[in-house]
């Protein structure tokens, strides 16, 4: 293979892209007396303030030419995801919102007025044809209008992080099911490709890369093993069949930081160095350490339970990044996917194992 053929991933033209920002920062009483005392006695003393708050974003917003724009401050997590219909879903600790890039538009506030947020986050979702292309100029036009929002509320309290997140979402049997054509990408780092296009990051940023599958408990996958129904712990040779294969697979293709869930919940992938892991109700954050030279396993089942699909995640460490950026990684993870796909026997025609490659920034304003 031609050197330049190993650092492109050729990923099919199915393939759906997201990029979202996230800028958050914490509800201090410094920021709430800039707008007047919260009326205590009323039923939802901190109503007012929240809806002021909001006008003042939303104004800001209009004036950017951001179209998808959302105030959050009921301590729910955002979790965006592409879908050819607009609509938004709250659970006791997400909020999900789906969307088309290319079209839908939307502004809206989520708050107790009863209760004073422990943060509040402005949630910034691109909306263009071509996101990648234009990530860069998308980036831009939400930092000056935060620097401008922070001129507003004129705190010195008022500190905010900045999350940049986006994903490439593809099924890995897509030429299999007919999609015949696909684009060669090689996945640089963010910064790399901001700094190409007029987008300077901060000096102090941190920046993820991983890729998320998941994989569909089908008939098929379950026919793989024998499971005693009688049994306190009747999943354990099911998923232990999936992360012996995923292990092997992976580790064959020298991908390192690997994570096998089954236990029903939402991953939020950090790096250990900044974040601890953490478990909710629904929302489950890990951490990976890329100064473990040896690789990192996390497995976290839920044996007593079957559940719906599998999260598998493979984290991209310094060693998986090259001057070209991380196709050759991805072309790894591919391989490595492919050989795990026999082991517990999908279908490429039937099934899908739908990879979505994520890359994240975050720093201070």
């Amino acid at each position: 293979m031609p050197v330049s053929s190993q650092h492109k991933v050729y990923i099919p033209t199915s393939s759906r892209d997201n990029q979202y920002l996230l800028a958050e920062f914490a509800l201090t009483d410094s920021i709430l007396a800039r707008f007047g005392a919260p009326l205590v006695d009323q039923a939802e003393p901190y109503k007012e303030f929240y809806l002021q708050l909001g006008k003042i974003f939303f104004e800001l917003a209009d004036q950017a030419g951001l179209r998808n724009v959302h105030l959050i401050a009921n301590g729910k997590t955002p979790v965006v995801r592409f879908h050819t219909e607009a609509y938004t879903l709250q659970t006791a600790e997400q909020i999900l919102f789906f969307y088309n890039p290319a079209y839908h538009e939307a502004q809206n506030s989520f708050f107790n007025p009863a209760e004073k947020a422990r943060k509040v986050s402005l949630l910034f979702l691109a909306t263009d044809a071509n996101i990648r292309a234009n990530a860069a100029d998308f980036h831009n036009k939400v930092r000056a209008l935060l620097q401008r929002f922070s001129d507003e509320i004129n705190s010195p309290e008022l500190k905010i992080k900045v999350r940049d997140h986006q994903h490439l979402t593809y099924d890995l049997f897509a030429k299999q099911k007919g999609i015949k054509e696909s684009y060669g990408y090689k996945l640089r780092s963010l910064d790399a490709r901001y700094k190409a296009r007029q987008c300077e990051l901060p000096s102090e940023h941190s920046a993820l890369t991983y890729a998320i599958i998941n994989l569909p408990l089908s008939r098929y996958v379950k026919e793989q093993v024998t499971i005693n129904a009688k049994s306190d712990r009747p999943y354990t040779e099911l998923y232990q069949l999936i992360q012996d294969q995923f292990v092997e697979a992976t580790s064959l293709n020298k991908l390192t930081h690997r994570a096998v869930l089954a236990n029903g919940l939402l991953p939020l992938v950090r790096n250990s160095k900044f974040d601890k892991m953490s478990t909710g109700q629904e929302l489950q954050m890990i951490g990976f350490d890329t100064s473990i030279r040896e690789g990192q396993l996390i497995a976290d089942w839920d044996d007593s339970n079957l559940v719906e699909s599998v999260q598998l995640i493979i984290f991209a460490t310094q060693d998986d990044y090259t001057d070209m950026g991380y196709g050759r990684f991805m072309n790894q993870v591919e391989t490595a996917l492919r050989r795990f796909a026999k082991g517990v026997n999908l279908n490429p025609e039937r099934d899908d194992l739908v990879i979505r490659f994520h890359q994240h920034i975050s720093y201070h304003l």
